[in-house]
């Protein structure tokens, strides 16, 4: 196959992390041991014991480390590998038994892999002597006496690395910060005169991919004292009891991936000594250390920069923290203060935004949102609210978590482009599936400059007709202005926002508890109403029927005694107890509105209207009522109380006709997910200061002897179109008419419209 047809299949993240911890070779400069406990079986061991030892390592498998070392040292051995921590015997010195009686000193480690092998590491001891306790101590004592007089993280780094090269004498000693993206730069260095700066320039994640970080937070300490190397295979290459190459994860000598070892001669390092710096359990950094020839450091001496390096660096950390206490209880206060806000409003989101400090002041963003219910408040500068729908519905179908954040979000949802002046960063908490309260940073544009290009940080190239990735060559300045980009959102601003969402949802459940308990307190309250209505009704109509019948009966008999006052008092009995049957029909007909409304079923709104207008009939003819329509939909709704609050609406119109015939249209307009209808008359009209009082219960403009009727149609139709989730209001000035609006949720399919596309039917001329 065509070398870059290959390039361009290959799955380069998979070359990127190879599991560079499971090797079968080390390096030359010292013996690594594969041990089988308890016996301390000899299992596989490096192919370099016969320049060392003077031995074949045929001939050194499958014995036991007791035929290599003298009774004495395997009694101290074995004692403490039967301690949990192997700290307590590392490092130590042990004398190897050579050909013959002549015995060789090496600095000894102790580690167990994964797989449950005791791996034991050698390198001859250079010297027998100890670093002198007290030379390391004023040398400590002296690094933090300076960090008390530095206030910044470089004036720190500077510390570390003057030290650690004052220590082991590299040409260049670099303290590297990796970034949360896995980037990182060079905070610190101290080298020689004729080398090139590396100080304030950034690297790409794939110098130090993840499975190198991995291994550096296993194994804290790693040398290379010769990056042009030739490895040492293990013998055996598999372990006999395995059948598969060693985990060598904590292993000091493990052989580096070649793609390393070319990166350091691309640099022009010849050899490197790297220090872990360990914070909260996460790689934050290395202590590098680069030669620019072979330099072979002491396990002494490495362990004391190591040490050193971690108590420079705990100060570091705790100063870190101190400035990271101080802005966290702050946004603490912040937070307090905003919960107990939401607790004292009737609308928690008036306690986020309404005070001071409010929720802009919790993360420092320059702009916030709160998305309830499909309402959105904003304060500061934030996107448009048209914006702000569609996020909100990214952000449903791509988050999971407790909380969001980025400080690119046009890299990863394009749309943002369009507002990357207010929102190039965001940080988000969601309150529930479809509520979300969000923060917003604007785009900050920077210069970053790289130690060589980025974008070229690596190449796949071929050998032995294996694919591989080749580090660049050229790690020189490399500029790069990067936009789209906000400031970073601090740990503590994070974790502020997610306290706040414990607080949020408290509230929230609070009061949909109190919700709960008073819809169950009304549910229990108008089922009462309900059935007193109802029983009402019912026993109210026997006795006014008897008045009824008795009053008409007294007329019947004593009609000749009676004058015409008494004949025009029994009128008005009469009378009495009609309108009082019909204001109780009508009560009736509201407490029912409620259990009518449970199931809604595809209705034509057409076929309702047409119900509607056929009990209107002899009204519509004998007052020459003109009435149109515009093409009407299909929506789920009660068909019955659909054609009740069609008559009435009409029937009002009727009623409240002018001197000329009453024209009357009903109108139908779709908007997002519902129907707006109308219904458009010529009468008389209503004062725009009553438009909301006609809806109430028995509320009426006029007096019965103007135009009859009990005051409950208005209340029934708005009864009617709340059970539907919708609203109805009405726009009407004195004199010129009125239209009733009533709103329906979009349901069903809309059916083919009669006439083809005529804008209106007539219905009655």
């Amino acid at each position: 196959m065509d070398i870059a047809l290959q390039v361009q299949n290959v799955n380069v993240t998979s070359l990127k992390e190879a599991p560079i911890h499971v090797s079968s070779k080390i390096q030359p400069h010292g013996i690594l041991l594969v041990l089988q406990e308890p016996e301390l079986k000899i299992l596989q061991i490096s192919n370099n014991t016969l320049n060392v030892f003077g031995i074949s390592p045929e001939n050194i498998l499958q014995k036991k480390l007791e035929d290599l070392v003298d009774p004495f040292q395997i009694e101290r051995i074995t004692s403490g590998l039967a301690e949990e921590n192997l700290d307590f015997i590392n490092p130590t010195k042990i004398w190897i038994r050579k050909k013959g009686d002549e015995y060789t000193v090496f600095d000894a480690v102790f580690h167990r892999n994964t797989e449950g092998f005791l791996i034991l590491e050698l390198e001859p001891a250079i010297s027998q002597e100890n670093i002198p306790f007290l030379s390391f101590y004023h040398l400590a004592k002296a690094s933090i006496n300076q960090l008390e007089a530095t206030k910044n993280l470089r004036e720190f780094g500077q510390i570390i690395v003057q030290e650690v090269r004052k220590v082991t004498g590299f040409d260049r000693v670099m303290l590297y910060k990796f970034d949360d993206d896995g980037h990182g730069s060079v905070i610190a260095e101290e080298k020689i005169e004729n080398l090139e700066s590396y100080l304030g320039l950034h690297f790409p994640e794939s110098d130090i991919p993840k499975p190198a970080r991995k291994l550096f937070i296993s194994n804290s300490i790693r040398l290379i004292p010769d990056a042009n190397y030739q490895p040492i295979e293990i013998f055996p290459v598999n372990n006999p009891l395995t059948e598969r190459p060693v985990d060598l994860t904590k292993s000091s000598l493990r052989s580096a991936a070649s793609c390393h070892t070319e990166y350091l001669h691309n640099m022009g390092v010849g050899a490197s000594l790297t220090i872990s710096l360990i914070k909260d359990q996460k790689l934050w950094g290395l202590i590098a250390c680069h030669h620019q020839t072979p330099k072979y450091v002491s396990y002494e001496l490495r362990k004391a920069c190591e040490f050193l390096g971690r108590l420079i660096f705990s100060e570091i950390s705790a100063r870190e923290e101190t400035e990271d206490s101080d802005y966290r209880m702050n946004l603490t206060y912040i937070q307090s203060l905003l919960i107990e806000y939401m607790s004292q409003e009737d609308n928690f989101i008036d306690g986020l935004v309404k005070n001071q400090p409010n929720l802009l002041d919790l993360t420092s963003a320059k702009g916030a949102a709160v998305c309830f219910g499909g309402n959105y408040t904003l304060i500061g500068e934030t996107p448009k609210e048209e914006d702000l729908i569609y996020l909100v519905e990214w952000l449903k179908n791509h988050v999971e978590n407790e909380v969001f954040y980025t400080d690119s979000l046009p890299s990863i949802y394009p749309d943002a482009v369009n507002f990357k002046n207010v929102a190039s960063g965001l940080l988000a908490i969601p309150i529930s599936q479809r509520n979300y309260v969000l923060w917003f940073r604007p785009e900050v544009i920077q210069t970053v400059n790289w130690g060589g290009d980025p974008n070229r940080a690596f190449e796949v190239s071929q050998a032995h007709g294996n694919l591989r990735l080749c580090p660049r060559k050229s790690f020189e300045l490399w500029k790069e202005t990067v936009r789209l980009t906000s400031l970073p959102w601090k740990y503590v601003e994070i974790k502020a926002a997610l306290e706040l969402r414990k607080g949020i949802v408290n509230i929230v459940l609070r009061q949909a508890d109190e919700l709960a308990q008073l819809a169950q307190d009304l549910e229990r309250s108008n089922a009462e109403l309900k059935k007193f209505a109802y029983v009402a009704s019912h026993d109210l109509q026997e006795p006014l029927n008897q008045v009824a019948n008795y009053v008409q009966l007294l007329e019947m008999r004593y009609e000749a005694e009676l004058d015409e006052d008494a004949k025009e008092f029994i009128n008005y009995a009469v009378e009495g107890v009609s309108l009082m049957q019909t204001l109780i029909d009508d009560v009736l007909a509201y407490s029912k509105v409620d259990s009518q409304a449970i199931a809604f079923q595809v209705t034509e709104v057409d076929t309702a209207l047409e119900r509607a207008l056929s009990n209107l009939r002899n009204r519509v003819s004998e007052t020459g009522t003109i009435i149109t329509h515009d093409p009407l939909p299909t929506v789920m709704a009660d068909s019955t109380q659909l054609m009740q609050l069609f008559l009435n609406l009409i029937g009002n119109a009727i009623k409240f006709r002018s001197e000329e015939p009453p024209q009357i249209h009903i109108g139908a307009e779709r908007l997002e997910d519902e129907w707006l209808f109308s219904v458009r008359d010529n009468g008389i009209g209503i004062d725009p200061r009553f438009s909301d009082r006609i809806f109430i219960i028995f509320q009426r403009l006029h007096t019965r002897d103007e135009y009859p009727g009990t005051g409950m149609g208005l209340a029934i139709c708005k009864k009617i179109v709340e059970c539907h989730r919708g609203r109805i209001w009405v726009e009407s000035q004195l004199g010129q008419g009125a239209t009733f609006y009533f709103t329906i949720p979009a349901g069903g399919r809309e059916r083919e419209r009669r006439n083809g596309r005529n804008t209106q039917n007539h219905l009655f001329n």
